[in-house]
């Protein structure tokens, strides 16, 4: 079987495959509802959180679009803080709706500095909301969030998370670090395919909400609530085969604990950061904020990630992710998070090791 190690969609266990199988049932009928239910309720054990919770069936941007939608209005000051492609991302989809955007980019390969933010914040009053990504995938880095929320705090600013790649492998205690808008989706951590994207609104986010102007029809909060009140229903045709198999896999993440899954995580990341350094390559991300579910590396000592990505592929069957816009050529990525073990990862180093001379590394000797 294909080892795929990328930062997702991530391999699925057999018991939530067999789930995605299941014959269809009616998405408005009693069987549903339940399901539904369910599912939110166990999300919010993973979760930590008492605030409402969702289901919106597209990809993790749909629940960014999402955020963005229902938390401002055209013409709000908003301070994007961005580490990579991702936080880049975000920015553009409130730039989009109408917002005005003032990014606080950080190099890439570095976490953000919770006291440039403050900066930010203490040089403009008039910014209403904060957005950050917990965990870029495109340069390996976790930033310090429960950090950035304690800087933002004093502020009374709204947070809004993507947390698409983090929550579920890397601690993020919601309520705790008081977090406004938390965005995942079901292809990371959750060991589900692709199709759900899942949020979390805190009763500050729904105040607002109440306000915001930002054009918004398919990806409306105030309607998910509604319909979910009504029993645990959704606004729009949901991807019943992905709640299915959700409800499977939040089962097994139940089963395993919380603690449990994100120690394993730290486990894996430090095993393949050490892994990846022992064999002579150099880390892209400053190893203080490594994340542990995605390992950057550096394509040094005459290295070309893309060749070494198609060897990787086409002979030993792993498959790695390439950089991204500007790293393009100049990283490689391995994708450790989700349904994940300790032999996933020997076999990638143990492949890389033979891989690496194939594809032109003089380093390591």
């Amino acid at each position: 079987m294909t080892n795929l190690r990328i930062p997702g969609p991530t391999p699925c266990p057999p018991e939530v495959l067999t789930a995605m199988g299941r014959q269809m049932i009616n998405h408005r009928g009693g069987e549903f509802q339940k399901t539904v239910l369910g599912v939110t309720e166990k999300l919010k054990r993973l979760l930590l959180t008492q605030n409402d919770v969702f289901l919106l069936t597209g990809s993790g941007t749909g629940g960014l679009e999402a955020a963005v939608v229902n938390s401002l209005s055209p013409g709000d000051k908003v301070l994007a803080v961005s580490v990579g492609v991702f936080g880049d991302r975000l920015s553009n989809i409130a730039k989009t709706f109408g917002a005005d955007v003032t990014v606080l980019k950080t190099e890439w390969g570095k976490a953000a500095d919770p006291s440039a933010i403050k900066a930010a914040l203490d040089n403009d009053p008039a910014i209403k909301a904060v957005m950050v990504t917990h965990n870029e995938t495109s340069t390996g880095i976790t930033n310090d969030l429960q950090a950035i929320s304690e800087t933002i705090k004093p502020f009374d600013k709204l947070l809004i998370v993507d947390a698409i790649s983090s929550i579920g492998s890397i601690a993020l205690p919601i309520d705790e670090w008081g977090i406004d808008v938390m965005v995942t989706g079901t292809q990371k951590s959750w060991m589900v395919p692709p199709g759900m994207a899942m949020v979390a609104i805190s009763e500050k986010a729904w105040r607002a909400n109440a306000a915001a102007k930002m054009p918004r029809f398919y990806w409306d909060f105030a309607k998910a609530k509604k319909y979910l009140a009504n029993g645990g229903q959704t606004p729009w045709t949901p991807a019943v085969s992905v709640v299915f198999a959700l409800d499977v896999s939040l089962s097994m993440m139940l089963d395993e604990g919380l603690d449990n899954i994100i120690a394993r995580h730290i486990k894996l990341g430090n095993m393949t950061r050490a892994g990846v350094k022992a064999l002579g390559l150099k880390l892209f991300a400053d190893e203080a904020y490594a994340s542990n579910t995605v390992t950057a590396v550096l394509g040094s000592d005459g290295l070309d990630p893309k060749t070494l990505n198609k060897i990787m592929r086409e002979e030993y069957d792993i498959v790695l992710s390439g950089g991204q816009m500007d790293l393009e050529g100049k990283i490689f990525r391995i994708g450790h998070l989700g349904w994940v073990n300790e032999k996933d990862v020997e076999a990638v180093l143990s492949a890389l090791k033979e891989a690496l001379p194939k594809a032109g590394f003089t380093g390591g000797k």
